[in-house]
């Protein structure tokens, strides 16, 4: 298994950036493709973004191609989501998934995700 504990949410005005950082625990993190999704209040958590185990392939929803960036650092245990031009519609809790099987492609599936952190809150004022 891999815990996982993001950050790097907050308070922005529209049109800013913001970085989420995902942190994982256990020496197998960089065997993974991890992924991003959100939940916004009275929706249904959405994928927003994922990259391959190591790093070469990244997917994104439609919604955000362009505006974020997903990346990862294996030496550090770090997935990041480096999000700029945020709009009030990316207001939602953010939340990073590990998808614990191995030689696979990227997956917008959240059920293919079996490991998830607790969530940091983003919030864009317009």
């Amino acid at each position: 298994q891999v815990q996982l504990v993001e950050s790097g949410g907050g308070l922005v005005q529209a049109g800013g950036s913001l970085r989420l950082s995902c942190a994982a625990s256990g020496r197998t993190f960089r065997r993974y493709n991890m992924g991003w999704f959100r939940q916004a209040p009275g929706k249904e958590r959405e994928f927003v973004a994922a990259v391959t185990w190591g790093g070469g392939t990244t997917i994104y929803a439609d919604s955000v191609k362009g505006r974020f960036t997903i990346s990862r650092d294996n030496a550090k245990n770090t997935v990041f989501l480096q999000m700029n031009s945020l709009k009030p519609e990316d207001t939602a809790e953010y939340y990073c998934a590990a998808d614990l099987r191995t030689i696979v492609p990227p997956t917008t599936k959240k059920e293919d995700y079996e490991c998830w952190g607790q969530g940091t809150q983003v919030t864009v004022s317009s």
